[in-house]
């Protein structure tokens, strides 16, 4: 196995078929052959090429027709793909007439093709991704409208803090991928741009015409017009993996709090139930968080391979010697993790069990404790805060050591002179969530409103190619 898109056991776990296709040699070759037809095309548009050598090349660039063992060989001699599969293509032209093939290429350069078939493979990555923020986002609404009230304790250091609802918590979680939205947004405008500049980039070999020329590949490719050449200017691609480790982290730290939830000792949530998954061997009762080990392990190593993107923005003069290749060995891996992950994220949101029995039996552990803060509130108005900051510091030790609940304690205490109903409301952890409810229902609220925006705007360009497509 040479990579986890490779495996029998784990190609729908660490990675996904839809991602992997993206970046598998065939599409990539693909992907090749759609930017030279189109290269072609325009040229003979704007009489650079004959039309002639523009049909034959368009009728030849059909990734069925590639010769791989041949194409592995000469990327082994030459170093990239690009050169062979166009020699591929340049013979087969030929055959139909000779010199017909030499005009395919005219004008670009290895990286220019290379460069945007990589901006059009992270193209239809982006929409595999805002797919799974349709799917996080409309599970998660559900949740947070369900449990916008549920009471559940809030943790601090890994312990108790004051009581939220649960809604509360996973609408910080929406939240935050209402931001990865606007990140997408922005990022799109950034990264989907060509790269068509000859040599080094100035277009050198199309005189007159070459800006023009640049304008149409761009419009026949769906991208935008780049304002200068950017072969070793790579932060478009350092940002689209910074992207990437962004939305996994954020994909791994609700990994991580529903870990902790579904522990047996807090039982607050489970991951979806399905017969036998995260089972042990030895051991019949457990039912293991796999999803969210897995999520876990994945968005680790999504973040260590986008690391490798800045190394590969420190490039040499105007063509480099090295850090460019690093994009073509951890890209691949960065997306379909990436993917993998969201899926993954997404799976366990729609299925999550939730527990809210298990979360006021454990609001109750602390015997009262984990209302302090509204007891010593209720109580600073007639005794002063400081005091009763003391005060309740002393009853909540006490109702530790002796298991005596909070409020009997207040209730027999000769300096408290609130009413038994009136502590009880202040004891009472459904009383002190805040304003969880209105910050979850603003959220929902921002959530609808970009759906409402996106439902009026254009869908972004997917063009994934397969084997087979016509070009």
């Amino acid at each position: 196995m040479t990579a986890v898109s490779d495996s029998l056991i784990f190609r729908t776990i660490l990675s996904t078929p839809a991602s992997a296709s993206i970046w598998s040699d065939t599409a990539r070759t693909s992907y090749y052959l759609r930017i030279e037809a189109a290269l072609a095309a325009v040229q003979a548009r704007l009489a650079i090429v004959p039309q002639r050598a523009a049909d034959e090349i368009v009728k030849c660039c059909d990734v069925t027709l590639v010769d791989w063992e041949r194409l592995e060989r000469e990327t082994v001699l030459v170093g990239y793909p690009v050169l062979g599969v166009v020699r591929q293509i340049v013979g087969r032209v030929n055959e139909v007439e000779g010199g017909l093939g030499e005009w395919m290429h005219w004008g670009a350069t290895t990286q220019d093709i290379t460069d945007t078939a990589t901006v059009l493979q992270l193209r239809d990555t982006l929409v595999l991704v805002e797919e799974c923020f349709d799917s996080v986002t409309e599970s998660l609404s559900e949740l947070c409208e369900t449990h916008k009230t549920t009471p559940l304790a809030a943790r601090s250091n890994l312990q108790q803090a004051v009581p939220m609802s649960f809604g509360f918590k996973l609408a910080r979680l929406l939240a935050t991928f209402h931001r990865h939205r606007t990140r997408l947004a922005e990022l799109r405008s950034r990264l989907l741009v060509l790269e068509f500049g000859g040599a080094a980039g100035t277009l050198a070999t199309i005189p007159e015409v070459g800006l023009r020329c640049q304008e149409e590949l761009a419009k026949e490719l769906g991208l935008a017009v780049p304002d200068i050449a950017w072969h070793t200017e790579r932060d478009r691609i350092a940002e689209a993996g910074a992207f990437f480790a962004l939305v996994t982290g954020t994909c791994a730290k609700f990994a991580l709090d529903v870990k902790l939830m579904m522990q047996t000792e807090v039982g607050e949530v489970s991951e979806p139930y399905v017969p036998h998954r995260g089972s042990s061997s030895t051991m019949p009762q457990k039912r293991n968080p796999i999803s969210c080990a897995y999520i876990t392990a994945m968005a680790s190593i999504v973040r260590q391979l986008s690391a490798a993107l800045f190394d590969a923005m420190v490039e040499d003069h105007e063509r480099s010697t090295g850090p460019w290749e690093i994009e073509w060995i951890v890209l691949p891996q960065i997306c379909t993790l990436t993917h993998a992950t969201l899926k993954q994220t997404s799976e366990l949101i729609a299925g999550l069990e939730v527990h809210p029995a298990a979360m006021q039996k454990n609001l109750e552990i602390s015997k009262g404790a984990i209302v302090s803060e509204a007891v010593m509130m209720g109580l600073g108005k007639t005794l002063g805060r400081q005091y009763a900051h003391d005060l309740v510091y002393d009853l909540c030790r006490e109702a530790a050591k002796t298991g005596k609940p909070l409020l009997e304690l207040l209730i027999e205490h000769p300096d408290v002179k609130l009413s038994r109903h009136e502590l009880e409301k202040l004891c009472d952890p459904a009383n002190y969530l805040g304003y969880s409810v209105e910050m979850v229902e603003k959220v929902l609220r921002l959530v609808k409103q970009e759906e409402a925006q996106l439902s009026t705007a254009p869908a972004p360009s997917h063009q994934t190619l397969i084997p087979g497509d016509p070009l």
